[in-house]
């Protein structure tokens, strides 16, 4: 199968495209390496991603998912018959000091992936959502059944959004898309604005790490590994109606259109300071920390149920996170010649 994976230098792009070539995939990259932060790392991803391939499995095209000509173009040309959609403007507080910028790259963007899955006929959409659209809601273990309608950043406003526009698509031209809402990613090419690298680098270094909230946050982190793993599984099973869907008590993670929503987490939050207590462990070196209030935009507490993504897809997650942070550090301190 030829799949499109969007934001392939990004991280879990990245590991997606290695994995789909593992499994026999030819791949279709895009990407756009904006500056968002160092455009080196996504680089030497490209470099990992064409080191463990050649040209006839894999090809890279930089493009803005934005661009409508150069879009339509890739998928005349490549003949994609399945999209990753993994493109997006990250960061809950990058969007509250730009939300046009997000808006325009999350939705837009979308909309151009949406209607080239159309006129393509492709085969299966997976593209992705991310935890913070649980938003304000306080009941835990977030499921997927959960109502999603109180989201307290931009950046998950516009999460939600790809996850209405795409039932739009699958009810009107049945193209079969699945929503996937990511649990705190972490492990090896992670992304540097992210806790693990940034916690990393300044223990390392002997500068304080920042802790917000008081550290009284807790996080279901996903080792990277499981992530891309349930990414594919999912794309390897298509959305299809969910025909014991009753209108007059919706599901809000299924329809009668070809259209599902999965939780991929590890089904195992921890608190905030544990976290840090395992990376001071890997580097064997105690961290100074400055304490912080909540952020705008934070939650104070994620925690997945997979079970739907279990039932339907065979797929449970497994790295710990003792065994994952080990990984990371391992990778980190290689990558930066520690």
């Amino acid at each position: 199968m030829t799949t499109l994976v969007t934001g392939c230098a990004g991280f879990i792009g990245m590991h997606t495209c290695l994995e789909l070539l593992k499994r026999g995939n030819r791949v279709v990259g895009l990407d756009n390496l904006n500056d968002y932060y160092d455009v080196s790392l996504k680089n030497d991803r490209l470099t990992e991603i064409k080191n463990k391939s050649d040209d006839s499995t894999f090809v890279f095209y930089k493009i803005d998912v934005k661009d409508t000509q150069q879009l339509k173009t890739l998928f005349e040309q490549e003949k994609i018959e399945a999209v990753i959609h993994l493109a997006a403007q990250a960061g809950v507080r990058y969007s509250k000091e730009f939300p046009v910028h997000t808006i325009e790259s999350n939705i837009l963007g979308f909309i151009n992936i949406l209607d080239n899955c159309v006129r393509s006929d492709i085969q299966h959409l997976v593209y992705a959502s991310s935890s913070s659209v649980y938003g304000a809601n306080q009941k835990i273990p977030y499921a997927v059944t959960d109502g999603v309608d109180h989201p307290v950043s931009i950046y998950a406003a516009t999460k939600k959004s790809n996850e209405l526009m795409a039932h739009v698509y699958s009810d009107m031209y049945q193209l079969p898309t699945t929503g996937l809402r990511f649990f705190t990613v972490y492990g090896p090419w992670g992304r540097p604005d992210m806790s693990p690298m940034l916690f990393a680098k300044n223990i390392q270094s002997g500068e304080p790490i920042k802790v917000f909230n008081h550290g009284q946050h807790s996080r279901d982190f996903t080792y990277i590994d499981d992530i891309v793993k349930a990414v594919v599984d999912v794309m390897e099973t298509p959305a299809t109606a969910d025909h014991s869907w009753d209108s007059r008590e919706p599901n809000p993670s299924s329809s009668e259109a070809p259209w599902r929503i999965y939780n991929i987490g590890n089904e195992k939050p921890v608190e905030l300071m544990t976290y840090i207590n395992e990376i001071e462990s890997a580097l064997d070196k105690k961290a100074i920390i400055e304490f912080l209030p909540k952020q705008d935009g934070d939650v104070e507490r994620t925690w997945s149920d997979t079970s739907d993504l279990e039932r339907l897809v065979g797929f449970k997650p497994e790295t710990q996170l003792s065994v994952g942070i080990v990984k990371f550090i391992r990778w980190y301190k290689s990558y930066f010649k520690l």
